[in-house]
């Protein structure tokens, strides 16, 4: 995961709009420069899901982008995914590695420095932290942990850190001094009119190119 400039995973999401698939989302931020696409869908049947994921994966597969299943482990195996991002609530990371095996990656949210300690220790290939800004994507009962601890947790240790939660066109240049491996997003592209294109602003904010950005775009009504 290491890089010159911090790499993007959009995380797909039908909850907040409903103009686009995660199929769709997929197509638009691989075309946009997405580095990494991360599905995350908590109501649908397992079949469709499957079905869903395994899409995607084909997609990733040919464009060379790293594909993340959300929290179903299974679905993550079956789909042939590259790994499986975990919440404090699902599977152990330990249980996720026998399941999947050493060639997958496993991430793991982490909201404490004490918690990405811990998450290191137990075998995650990287930490999700947050949330660093406010955001709307879904509730979120404690306050936003700020830049100043993101930069705190990227230095303190080894394994990548992915900056999530509220990051958008306007406040990515100052998320940026923390220096995370990656940020991660969700309204910022599944919330505008344009996911291409917004995936294409993002990328080009990361790789310091801050000329021709339209930024300020319309967001898709649910």
């Amino acid at each position: 995961m290491k890089r010159e400039s911090p790499f993007l995973c959009v995380i797909t999401d039908t909850t907040i709009q409903t103009r686009f698939s995660h199929l769709d989302l997929a197509k638009f931020a691989i075309r946009g420069g997405a580095d990494m696409i991360q599905l995350r869908e908590k109501k649908m049947k397992s079949g469709e899901l499957l079905e869903t994921a395994s899409a995607i994966q084909k997609l990733c597969k040919e464009a060379r982008v790293t594909f993340i299943v959300n929290d179903r482990v299974d679905i993550a195996l079956l789909s042939g995914a590259d790994g499986v991002h975990l919440g404090q609530e699902d599977l152990p990371i330990e249980y996720a590695r026998k399941i999947l095996g050493k060639g997958k990656t496993i991430g793991e949210t982490a909201g404490s420095l004490e918690q990405a300690i811990q998450l290191e220790k137990e075998g995650a290939d990287y930490i999700g932290f947050g949330h660093v800004f406010p955001t709307r994507s879904k509730d979120k009962p404690s306050p936003a942990k700020g830049v100043a601890e993101l930069e705190r947790i990227s230095r303190s240790i080894s394994i990548p850190v992915i900056a999530i939660g509220g990051i958008s066109h306007a406040n990515l240049p100052s998320l940026l001094v923390a220096r995370p491996a990656g940020i991660a997003v969700i309204q910022a592209v599944c919330g505008k009119d344009n996911p291409e294109e917004a995936t294409r602003e993002l990328k080009s904010l990361l790789m310091g190119d801050t000329s021709n950005l339209s930024i300020a775009q319309r967001e898709v009504s649910p």
